[in-house]
């Protein structure tokens, strides 16, 4: 009996990806496709390949990833291991250092990548074509269906904004007067050339298409390198961009463990790399790769509620989001909640609890931790309650009848209070502000006079990613945001810290290694630099003689 209840969650949970929710009927596995999202298991593996000057390979190395549901290993991945990295040196080192298209070289790519867009466009709002994206990311990153199908979403409409003329609008240039006739400066958006992307697992699709995209845009050939857990999406995500016109020779896609990558990038030597993942990798590749980085590294994000109380079934439930969706495995999620004393004696805190025990596993509305072992989180959280005065608000305790394997974290969504007092004390600030990847989170509530405190905190944070100041005072939000630094920063009654689309910059600030994703803004600064131009072409004046020495 026993073994029966630990089954009959993930069996639900994996019943429920394939149910009729959100569906009105069954939907076809596309053409471009090589694995059937739904029937990918323990008996039916399904295998990812490497791309690599122009061909889809396959090595004798194959690891195998585990269905973070019940155990099972359902998915082989072609490794690369040291002794094959020869042709993906060569396949980067082909490609000059200036791209393989800018304004001045094969400016019709411009054109078709908008025109790729647009057909990849079309094919994402396609209900079998999104579908099966939605249903993949499930399978390796559990999520929801919303949040699975916001991914999806959100992936769609960045195509649809680079459509026509959007991508060669990107490499617009400006031109100032010269100190004489024919005499112009103008400035440009120029490519790197070879350049590299490192991705992580917790938005298989979102992350890596829209850097990937980025980087083509502008004129720059790419090595693409996503977490081995979930890579499976992007190779069919690089399919699907092939079937849409996406030449084979210009994105070369590699699985490897990270000791291998590490020696591909000291060998290839990319112009540039932008890494998405923890602070300590990004800060290694930072030296390594001698300054030539663009990081969206942790985010130990914060939000602040002011004074005044307001909207508390609102509030709460962005605050359940914010730090509990998608299993709090965002780097945008809220890791701590600075909350004004008069929401500590609202209903806030007990409508939070009842929203965090309303997730469970058979809806992937909480579900495994693919970095975190439960062992870990709850021993982090043992030792935030041995700070004076603090306490366990709910949580704090595993999943129950589950199958998920040990390799992986699963726990209740957990909120440990902290004093704000202790917070700022010396043995307790790196312990209170240590990202945990998983759905967990410290709260701490200020008094009227406090504010500075917790201004103080956010100061000494070293991650400066999303933020939240929720409040309508506009004196309050000058206050928090003229003495904050975050990247992305929400502000006002209905801020939060997660789910921002495509529409605004999304990245951290205060590190000029710091990448942004999404927009043109963000494509610009991530993967061109500028490059001067300056025309003098005279005429030489009339009777001009040669000066005297100077």
């Amino acid at each position: 009996m026993q073994r029966l209840a630990r089954s009959r969650a993930p069996k639900q949970a994996v019943n429920w990806l394939c149910s009729s929710l959100n569906q009105s009927r069954s939907f076809q596995t596309p053409s471009f496709a090589t694995v059937d999202a739904e029937g990918i298991s323990g008996s039916q593996p399904a295998e990812v390949s490497n791309l690599v000057q122009g061909s889809w390979t396959k090595t004798s190395n194959w690891s195998t990833v585990l269905d973070p549901l019940n155990g099972e290993p359902f998915i082989r991945v072609a490794d690369v291991d040291e002794t094959g990295l020869q042709p993906f040196v060569e396949s980067l080192s082909k490609c000059p250092k200036h791209g393989l298209h800018n304004p001045f070289k094969s400016p019709e790519r411009y054109l078709m990548f908008g025109d790729i867009s647009t057909k990849v466009a079309h094919m994402l709002s396609q209900p079998d074509v999104s579908n099966f994206f939605i249903r993949l990311i499930q399978r390796v990153s559990p999520k929801s269906y919303h949040q699975a199908h916001a991914e999806v979403f959100v992936t769609q409409k960045f195509f649809e904004n680079f459509c026509g003329d959007q991508v060669r609008f990107l490499a617009r240039s400006f031109a100032v007067p010269g100190n004489h006739l024919g005499q112009q400066s103008h400035g440009f958006r120029w490519p790197y050339g070879p350049v590299t992307i490192i991705t992580p697992f917790n938005f298989p699709l979102e992350i890596p298409v829209l850097q990937l995209m980025g980087a083509l845009y502008m004129g720059n050939k790419v090595l693409l390198k996503v977490d081995g857990k979930v890579s499976i999406v992007m190779e069919q995500m690089l399919r699907l961009l092939h079937d849409c016109g996406l030449s084979m020779d210009d994105v070369d896609f590699i699985n490897s463990d990270g000791k291998t990558m590490n020696k591909l990038l000291l060998e290839a030597k990319p112009r540039m790399t932008l890494f998405t993942g923890s602070s300590r990798v990004a800060e290694k590749l930072a030296v390594d790769l001698r300054g030539r980085v663009k990081l969206e590294d942790a985010g130990f994000d914060w939000k602040i509620l002011g004074p005044n109380v307001q909207e508390v079934d609102y509030i709460a439930w962005v605050c359940d989001q914010d730090a509990y969706a998608c299993s709090g495995q965002k780097c945008s999620a809220t890791s701590i909640l600075f909350m004004h004393e008069n929401w500590a004696s609202s209903p806030l805190i007990s409508k939070m609890k009842s929203l965090a025990e309303r997730r469970k596993l058979e809806d992937l509305t909480v579900g495994p931790v693919l970095t975190v072992t439960t062992e870990t989180m709850l021993g982090h959280m043992n030792k935030l309650l041995e700070i004076p005065g603090s306490k366990l608000l709910f949580g704090g305790e595993p999943l129950e009848n589950h199958s998920i394997p040990n390799i992986y974290g699963a726990i209740k969504p957990t909120a440990v209070y902290v004093p704000c007092e202790e917070i700022l004390k010396e043995g307790n600030f790196e312990l209170v502000t240590r990202e945990i990847f998983g759905p967990f989170q410290v709260v701490t509530d200020y008094k009227d006079g406090q504010l500075q405190m917790v201004l103080d905190a956010l100061e000494k944070m070293e991650a400066h990613l999303t933020a939240a100041v929720v409040s309508n005072d506009l004196l309050f939000l000058q206050k928090v945001i003229g003495n904050s630094v975050n990247g992305t920063t929400y502000a006002g009654m209905r801020a939060r810290t997660t789910g921002a689309p495509q529409n605004h910059w999304f990245g951290p600030a205060g590190d000029p290694r710091g990448a942004g994703i999404g927009t043109p803004e963000a494509i610009k600064l991530v993967w061109s630099c500028h490059r001067e131009i300056i025309y003098d072409v005279g005429p030489v004046p009339h009777q001009w003689q040669i000066p005297p020495s100077t």
